[in-house]
């Protein structure tokens, strides 16, 4: 009788003793899964995540080109590009890219057409110190994308100005455009332009903050309809450089224009000649 007992004591007491590890464990697990949920550079940065909103991107087919480590923080080389599975007919319409420890996290939003034809941009970049450089793509069905990619930096390019100084601003525009152009084939543009794009956070020769001058704006017309467009920030380094790809369905007027926060523009109009 009392082993009879015993034993059911025993199980009884097992029982709980393993509901009681299960329901730890359970915890346990849970409260390790709670901060993978967040533990993505876009998942953490509120301008990151006001681009994506509600929506939970794919990791998949979007990539961020930048060296491991760079020894001159105000011109560091980006290449953001996807190469994922969209639906038919479906492209990408946006790219935001991102630095998540610089002063503004903002560094340019891209806004691509049909008339893109290859969603790859390089461009050069600031970066104040080591930290997570971030891209978000939007489709134009609303599928988004996410990628970081960590640089160190050795001097801040916060507070220098690569380029030396520029006495003109919005002046020598240049623009290369392939020859030879094939209806609806993606043809490599190359666009650079004079502007200091002065952060605000740089002192000048009397130690005074210098003001905030950058270009905010640069637009790509075709026979006058808006088919690249580029919204810069103070993270894009100076005397702007921009390659892309267009990829035109027939001949005619190409329009580039550049226009910064004083209102000042330039234009570079260019004439495509399919074969």
């Amino acid at each position: 009788m009392y082993s009879s007992v015993s034993c059911r004591r025993h199980s009884v007491a097992r029982r709980l003793r393993g509901g009681m590890v299960a329901a730890v464990a359970g915890l346990g697990l849970a409260t390790l899964a709670l901060p993978a949920l967040a533990n993505e550079p876009w998942q953490r940065l509120e301008a990151a995540k006001s681009v994506l909103g509600e929506s939970e991107p794919r990791t998949q087919g979007l990539s961020l080109e930048l060296p491991h480590v760079s020894e001159d923080g105000s011109a560091v080389p980006l290449t953001v590009s996807f190469s994922g599975e969209l639906a038919e007919g479906d492209y990408i319409e946006r790219i935001d890219l991102f630095a998540n420890a610089n002063p503004s996290p903002e560094i340019a939003t891209f806004r691509l057409s049909e008339l893109s034809g290859k969603p790859e941009i390089s461009t050069r970049v600031r970066l104040n110190e080591t930290q997570e450089v971030i891209a978000i793509a939007t489709s134009q069905q609303g599928e988004r994308f996410a990628t970081s990619r960590e640089v160190r930096i050795t001097v801040s390019g916060c507070l220098v100005r690569a380029g030396g100084e520029t006495a003109n601003i919005l002046t020598n525009a240049r623009v290369s455009v392939p020859s030879g152009l094939s209806a609806g084939e993606p043809a490599e543009v190359r666009t650079l332009i004079n502007h200091p794009m002065e952060t605000g956070l740089r002192e000048g020769d009397d130690g005074e903050i210098l003001p905030r001058h950058i270009i905010e704006r640069f637009l790509v017309s075709m026979n006058g309809d808006v088919v690249f467009e580029a919204e810069l920030h103070q993270s894009i380094s100076a005397n702007p450089y921009l390659r892309f790809f267009l990829a035109p369905q027939e001949s005619g007027e190409a329009e580039f224009t550049w226009q910064d926060d004083s209102g000042e523009t330039a234009r570079h109009v260019t004439e495509l000649d399919l074969s």
